[in-house]
C-alpha cells in the first residue's frame, strides 16, 4: 500500500478517535459515567481494530494513536489534558505489542468466542496499561516527582476500573471483525480528500471549543 496512502489513514483513524474522546468522552462524562472504559473498550477497540481491518499496517496503530492523543490535547472539558493524551498514546502502543502476533487476516480468531475473548484481553490490557502509564509520565513531565508507593497503593482502583472496558471490549471486537466482509474501495482521487477533509474536520471541532470554552 502507498505510503501516503497509510500517512492519511492514520491521519483519519487518529482524528476520528481523538475528536471521539473529546466530544462523546467528555458528554459520557458529565452524565456521570465511567467514560475512560466506555472509550476504550468502544472507540479505541473499533478504531484500532478497524484500521488493521482495512489497511493491514504494522505500526500503524501506535500513529493513530498519537494524532488521538495530540488532538486530545485540545480538549477543554477537562482539567487534566496531558494524562488523558499520555493514556490514549500509550494505548496505540500497547495495543501494537497485543496484536504483533496477530496475522492480519485474523486466521487466529475465527470464532466469536475468540474474537470475544480477545476483545476482553485487549480492552482490559490497554486500558489498564494506559492507565499506569499515564501515572508514571504525567507527574514527570509536569516536573513533579513520581513516586511507586503512590502507583501501588492505587493499584487496586486501576484493575477494577478496566473490568467494565474488558466486558465492553468483548463485545465490541467481534462486531468490528464483521466489517470485514464490507468491500469499501475508494478511489485515489477521492480517498485523498476526503480522508484529509475529514481529519481538518475533527480538528477544526476541537480546536474550535477550546477557543470558545
Amino acid at each position: 500500500m502507498k505510503k501516503w496512502k497509510v500517512i492519511a489513514g492514520i491521519l483519519l483513524f487518529g482524528s476520528l478517535w481523538g475528536f471521539s474522546e473529546v466530544i462523546i468522552g467528555s458528554t459520557i462524562q458529565d452524565v456521570g459515567l465511567p467514560s475512560g472504559a466506555i472509550m476504550t473498550g468502544v472507540f479505541a477497540i473499533f478504531f484500532l481494530v478497524s484500521s488493521r481491518i482495512i489497511y493491514r499496517q504494522p505500526g500503524m496503530q501506535f500513529g493513530i494513536g498519537l494524532v488521538a492523543g495530540g488532538l486530545r490535547l485540545f480538549n477543554p472539558f477537562v482539567g487534566c489534558h496531558l494524562c488523558s493524551a499520555i493514556a490514549i498514546m500509550a494505548e496505540g502502543a500497547i495495543f501494537e505489542l497485543i496484536w504483533y502476533r496477530i496475522s492480519f487476516d485474523f486466521s487466529e480468531l475465527k470464532t466469536t468466542i475468540m474474537q470475544g475473548s480477545m476483545g476482553i484481553i485487549s480492552a482490559y490490557t490497554i486500558f489498564v496499561g494506559g492507565y499506569i502509564v499515564t501515572q508514571i509520565l504525567t507527574p514527570i513531565a509536569d516536573g513533579a516527582n513520581f513516586y511507586i508507593e503512590n502507583l501501588i497503593v492505587f493499584m487496586p482502583n486501576i484493575l477494577a476500573r478496566g473490568l467494565i472496558a474488558a466486558v465492553i471490549g468483548g463485545i465490541v471486537l467481534p462486531i468490528t471483525i464483521l466489517t470485514k466482509k464490507i468491500d469499501i474501495t475508494i478511489k485515489d482521487r477521492l480517498y485523498y480528500p476526503t480522508t484529509i477533509g475529514l481529519s481538518i474536520l475533527c480538528w477544526f471541532v476541537v480546536i474550535g471549543n477550546w477557543f470558545v470554552a
